[in-house]
């Protein structure tokens, strides 16, 4: 559909602000059909020049109007109507765009809600921490369905902390690792990033700092600046966090450690087995508790990473989130965090506040697959499947990248951590391949500073579609940079 022609400007003379005269205009023209819903229309640059406003000022009035459902705005395809008459009446009495911006959880920052909105569509995806659909364990879930279907009797809430069996399972899985607990000390979250969540509201005091890796998967998130918690980067060596460069918080101060100890998010680095007794050792003479983020303990290539801070835990000093997302699937939505009783029970309390529990018919079939001896055959297939992608993708970038990027190669987990030379702008780049359908994850996005890496995932796409990417990126340099 052509876009639409619009001879209409704003009277700067009237006391309404010219933003409010735009959604005006626009809420009129659609409501009364002279704007069908799918039509196209004109990119801001021509908008602003026909209104005569800054961008700013256009911006606010576009907002508002994505706000209410009028139209929606779409990256790589520019904006179209959406709307309807009764938007357009809701629209008329309600100043939406006040209450969006005004709840305590923080939006995300550009790129990352370009990236969540563009990952849906059909991109190359050199960002997605997933694995790929080719590796879902398909006989596996049918087993574990056709057992369940003659069992199931009935789909109710399940025990406030989640189901005793599946909890039993995890216990069995995690003493693998050197972690030794038992399912009352376990709690089923909707994913790990559930966990973060019950955390940040449940055990954080305001004002506290969350001191971790720098970069890490938790600073691309606001969930707990959100809870009115400071983050506070600290440096990593090739074995881990350097927590000697941590200030240690004055005695009336709070402070937790954040970490992601077993191939990192999204560097790769794999912290030492002796850099993890001395964290655990220095928070322990600080008293500082650890929240421990094993999301990629099970996804590792040649060698097995070294055991995880809770199994070196004697004091109860760890917090534990553990995740199917990164190893299985992540459409269960199942994760489980370990600790103390009394933190599990505070953390079961706060949960069965929002969602009383994660789907039952989630937790039910994960049971049946731990308990499956055939999961750990599955478990070493996949683990290989990924290790000769991790392969394909760095012959990949040696062929085209050599000339203007570094990288180390990973020890297991899904990323490529790439710095590029400093003439690239990422963030143009970035720009520039969302419009060819590439999508890839800026670096300072997990960062406390602008840097010069990006992060590639060889995990989802087939190693054709990672090379296919990987040319459209380097054409995209050499013509721009």
């Amino acid at each position: 559909m052509n876009a639409l022609h619009i001879d209409w400007q704003p009277d700067k003379t009237l006391a309404l602000p010219v933003y409010q005269q735009i959604t005006d205009y626009f809420q009129r023209a659609i409501a009364s059909g002279d704007w069908p819903m799918g039509a196209k229309i004109p990119s801001q640059r021509k908008l602003a020049a026909q209104f005569g406003v800054n961008r700013s000022t256009l911006i606010t009035a576009l907002d508002e109007l994505v706000a209410v459902g009028l139209i929606t705005s779409t990256p790589g395809s520019g904006m179209t109507v959406s709307g309807n008459h009764w938007s357009s009446l809701l629209a008329e009495h309600v100043n939406w765009a006040q209450y969006v911006q005004a709840g305590q959880f923080k939006p995300n920052s550009h790129a990352i809600q370009k990236i969540n909105q563009f990952e849906t569509n059909d991109v190359i995806r050199l960002s997605t921490g997933e694995p790929a659909p080719d590796q879902f364990p398909r006989a596996l879930f049918q087993k574990a369905f056709a057992h369940l279907g003659q069992q199931l009797t009935s789909l109710n809430y399940t025990e406030p902390a989640g189901i005793l069996a599946l909890r039993q399972q995890i216990a069995r899985h995690l003493a693998k690792v050197g972690i030794h607990t038992s399912a009352d000390n376990i709690l089923i979250t909707s994913g790990s990033l559930q966990a973060l969540q019950l955390v940040s509201m449940s055990l954080f005091p305001k004002d506290a700092t969350i001191y971790t890796e720098a970069p890490t998967y938790v600073k691309s998130l606001h969930v707990f600046q959100s809870a009115h918690t400071h983050l506070a980067g600290v440096p990593m060596d090739n074995q881990g966090m350097a927590y000697w460069q941590l200030t240690p918080p004055a005695k009336d101060r709070h402070a937790i450690m954040y970490t992601i100890p077993t191939f990192n998010n999204p560097t790769g680095i794999v912290m030492s087995a002796e850099r993890r007794q001395q964290v655990l050792a220095y928070a322990q003479d600080h008293r500082i508790p650890i929240l421990e983020d094993a999301a990629y303990q099970d996804v590792w290539f040649d060698q097995q990473p070294p055991q995880p801070l809770k199994a070196l835990d004697e004091t109860g000093n760890v917090i534990y989130f553990g995740s199917i997302s990164k190893s299985l699937a992540p459409g269960l939505r199942i994760g489980w965090t370990v600790a103390t009783k009394p933190v599990i029970d505070r953390l079961t309390d706060v949960r069965m506040q929002t969602d009383y529990g994660a789907s039952s018919l989630s937790q039910l079939v994960l049971a049946e697959i731990l308990a499956d001896p055939e999961y750990d055959t599955y478990q070493a297939h996949f683990r290989d499947v990924l290790s000769h992608k991790a392969e394909a993708a760095q012959a990949i970038l040696h062929r085209y990248w050599d000339d203007f990027a570094t990288w180390d190669a990973p020890q297991g987990g899904f990323y490529l951590w790439v710095r590029l030379d400093d003439r690239i702008n990422i963030q143009k780049l970035f720009d520039l391949a969302t419009a060819q359908n590439v999508l890839f994850n800026p670096g300072s996005i997990y960062d406390f500073q602008p840097n010069q890496y990006i992060r590639l995932s060889f995990s989802y796409e087939s190693t054709e579609r990672f090379e296919q990417g990987i040319r459209i990126l380097t054409n995209l340099i050499k013509e721009n940079f």
